[in-house]
């Protein structure tokens, strides 16, 4: 069994319909429940839910600073290669964008490292394109132990593996894995991704199964928001969270929760997230949840990210590039997707401690245990 058999119980339309149809005696159940199950997070996203904004993110943030603490974890991604072998329509590094095409080389990735430290970063997220002929596992045996050399915890988002490759990765220092569905929509899924193996939607679905049963500490999910209706998408991520606790409850997970940002190729969303629902939804996710950490990334702009801070989120990326090459270079090429959050690493942190709050920027895991 993998999630993919949940997925297939659950019907699109009817999700969508049992959202739109709660109503606010529904969000005051969910509210006054000291745990909450799907239904109630239906409910908390809601449009009834909008008007008790203020009531979700207070719970919301007294949740967090019980788990948490007054802790934000910082992590930064290092992108190794922008080559791709998917079509994809949303994406800056898509193979029919006509762009130039590069894939740091050993000493490149030195270079990368050494400023990626100088920020103080000790926690990483290499990125790379999805081409498993030039950038596979060849490629990572050779990156992975190298990097992991230099930083205490490494995770990876590049194109999905098999069990036994994600199990031999973790004996070279992988710790976590983001794979996004993107969305749970398969239909949508299907007409953003045009060629290339990420057309297949339920090996990319049964990714997280195979990344627990290969013992990886931790796994990141999350919906591309835009690509489909962004209520419905966002409960099937906490479904798909749900079905992984009860199945892998040794394995950490993490939610991620980015909104489509502009990029080569120039798609519009198709469902518009206000900066509110954003609010909205993160805090839904922890009255539902209590210990899932929550990622927000410099795709959000410096305003937002401070403002939500307190709120429920656990771990932010800062001074992203999105470019191979981005840390060390004085011309990088294009970027994967437009960055927000232009600060720099020691002004995000500074901004987040004149909240009040402390920057960790090892992972948890070690962090508390080390």
């Amino acid at each position: 069994m993998s999630f993919v058999d949940v997925w297939k119980q659950l019907d699109w339309d009817d999700v969508r319909l049992s959202i739109y149809s709660k109503t606010a005696g529904d969000v005051e159940r969910a509210l006054r429940k000291p745990k909450r199950d799907l239904e109630d997070f239906k409910a908390l996203i809601s449009p009834a839910a909008e008007p008790y904004l203020e009531q979700i993110a207070q719970q919301s943030a007294a949740l967090t600073r019980k788990r948490f603490g007054h802790t934000i974890s910082f992590y930064v991604p290092l992108y190794l290669s922008n080559l791709c072998a998917n079509a994809c329509t949303y994406c800056g590094f898509s193979m029919e964008n006509r762009i130039k095409r590069r894939t740091l080389d050993m000493a490149e990735i030195e270079r990368e490292c050494d400023a990626i430290k100088a920020m103080n970063f000790d926690n990483i997220l290499l990125v790379t394109g999805e081409h498993e002929r030039k950038v596979g596992m060849e490629y990572f045996r050779e990156a992975v132990p190298a990097i992991k050399s230099q930083f205490s915890y490494l995770a990876m988002e590049v194109q999905p593996l098999d069990q036994e490759e994600y199990a031999e990765l973790k004996t070279l220092g992988l710790d976590a894995v983001m794979v996004y569905q993107e969305t749970y929509s398969a239909p949508t899924y299907a007409e953003h991704h045009l060629r290339g193996n990420k057309m297949d939607f339920e090996y990319r679905l049964e990714t997280p199964d195979r990344l627990a049963r290969a013992g990886i500490d931790k796994i990141g999910i999350g919906a591309l928001i835009g690509l489909e209706e962004w209520r419905t998408d966002c409960f099937f991520v906490a479904s798909h969270l749900d079905y992984l606790e009860r199945t892998y409850w040794q394995t950490r997970y993490s939610i991620s929760f980015p909104r489509l940002r502009p990029c080569e190729g120039g798609l519009q969303p198709k469902s518009v997230m206000s900066d509110r629902q954003l609010v909205q939804l993160i805090c839904a996710y922890r009255l539902l949840n209590p210990e899932v950490e929550l990622s927000l990334s410099t795709r959000e702009s410096s305003e937002f990210r401070d403002n939500v801070l307190p709120l429920g989120v656990t771990s932010m990326s800062a001074a992203s590039k999105t470019q191979p090459g981005g840390y060390a270079d004085d011309e990088p090429e294009l970027e994967q997707f437009a960055i927000s959050d232009e600060r720099s690493a020691a002004d995000v942190a500074s901004a987040v401690k004149q909240r009040g709050f402390e920057v960790v920027w090892k992972d948890w895991h070690h962090a508390y245990s080390g």
